[in-house]
């Protein structure tokens, strides 16, 4: 189906809605990382939000129902040492809005740095591909690549040749968090 646009302001209104409702979310400040994959916001409005970031996938530290795993205080510290007090930006993915624990899904930069790319790139999560998303092949590259590296988790963590959707560390399993 197409839409018939009858005049040039029509088409310059139609361009601005559609680009406005693509356009990244700025104006948040990182309260605080709560681990590594993970953070507490203060969103432009005022509201506080807790953001899960698409497409990674870090040790869990704060999961009551888990030990906290090989290179999860790692991750957390470096989370913290990337965003806390830091103003970001805020992109949606092509999925769900929220996880299942009420966590907003979004991808996060810092003066222009995707910040699950960090992480991946310096071993401190791996690709989350369990939910396909929109950068899973450029994260599986940097991934790739850290793990040829032996970068942070890739050396310290007992599971070289794991499955591309679970990490094994000690009795744990690593997968969805």
């Amino acid at each position: 189906m197409f839409i018939r646009l009858r005049s040039s302001a029509g088409t310059l209104l139609f361009f601005v809605l559609i680009l406005g409702a693509c356009r990244p979310v700025t104006g948040t400040k990182v309260l605080r990382a709560v681990d590594g994959d993970t953070l507490k916001v203060q969103l432009a409005d005022g509201k506080t939000e807790t953001i899960r970031i698409i497409g990674i996938n870090t040790p869990e530290t704060v999961d009551p129902r888990k030990s906290v795993q090989c290179y999860g205080p790692e991750a957390s510290a470096r989370m913290h040492a990337l965003a806390d007090g830091k103003g970001i930006v805020l992109e949606t993915g092509s999925g769900d809005d929220h996880d299942d624990y009420g966590r907003l899904l979004r991808y996060v930069s810092i003066n222009g740095r995707d910040l699950g790319a960090t992480m991946i790139a310096e071993g401190y999560s791996r690709n989350y591909s369990f939910f396909p998303h929109p950068r899973m092949d450029a994260y599986a590259e940097l991934e790739r690549t850290a793990k040829e590296n032996g970068a942070g988790l890739w050396s310290a963590c007992p599971h070289r040749s794991v499955a591309p959707s679970a990490f094994h560390f000690s009795s744990e399993t690593f997968a969805h968090g």
